[in-house]
């Protein structure tokens, strides 16, 4: 006696159920932009003379100015945010370059030997930099007028700082760049607020100001 299996094997289909885990991530630029606030803020309050010496501005410089911006850098890479991934990352790695040339020189690293030292050498990093910052300008331009406004005093500080550790103009150029650190820190603390709660409540509270328009994206 033969028993013939009622299943049709050609009939039977195999369904399998692919499921992806995505992980959300909130938008870091508040915080990546406080820590550019508070360390500008800490670091003028040096240039103006309201306080002394380059040794407790390190924790700021490392933390606040290097790593909330890395940190932010690399959330908004994830994001797919070209322009805060790339200004954040930047301004980040400037506060940590900074925060070690501060540290050599006071000697945590040892004695250092003037004849192999120029502190003029930071001086150029800033000339660089503000090779660089000049086109974030023109994007953040793009962005909201405050960014645009921060940059564009970015773009007075690094030049001045410049020229004030290679000597040309020096107090001209150092207090050039403690009114303009000032005036990045206030508007970057702004900046700050209005994004946090802007995104907190989902509408505008703060306004950061449209885009100049300028150029147009594609």
């Amino acid at each position: 006696m033969t028993i013939q299996n009622p299943i049709n094997q050609s009939n039977i289909t195999e369904t399998k159920i692919i499921t992806e885990t995505k992980i959300m991530m909130s938008d870091p630029t508040a915080l990546g932009v406080f820590g550019l606030a508070i360390v500008t803020f800490v670091a003028a309050s040096q240039k103006l003379g309201l306080t002394t010496g380059t040794t407790f501005l390190i924790p700021w410089a490392l933390f606040l100015g290097s790593a909330a911006q890395i940190w932010a850098s690399t959330v908004d890479f994830k994001k797919n945010n070209y322009f805060g991934s790339i200004v954040l990352g930047a301004y980040g790695l400037f506060w940590a370059a900074v925060a070690l040339h501060w540290s050599i020189s006071l000697g945590w690293f040892g004695i250092v030997d003037p004849t192999k030292a120029d502190p003029a050498q930071l001086g150029y990093a800033c000339f660089g930099y503000f090779f660089f910052s000049v086109f974030i300008m023109i994007a953040a331009f793009e962005a909201n007028k405050i960014f645009a406004a921060i940059l564009v005093l970015i773009n007075v500080l690094l030049p001045s700082l410049g020229f004030s550790l290679v000597g040309f103009h020096k107090e001209f150029f150092h207090t050039l760049a403690a009114y303009s650190e000032l005036g990045i820190s206030l508007l970057g603390f702004y900046a700050a607020g209005a994004i946090f709660l802007n995104q907190f409540f989902g509408r505008q509270i703060l306004p950061l100001g449209k885009p100049f328009g300028f150029i147009k994206k594609s």
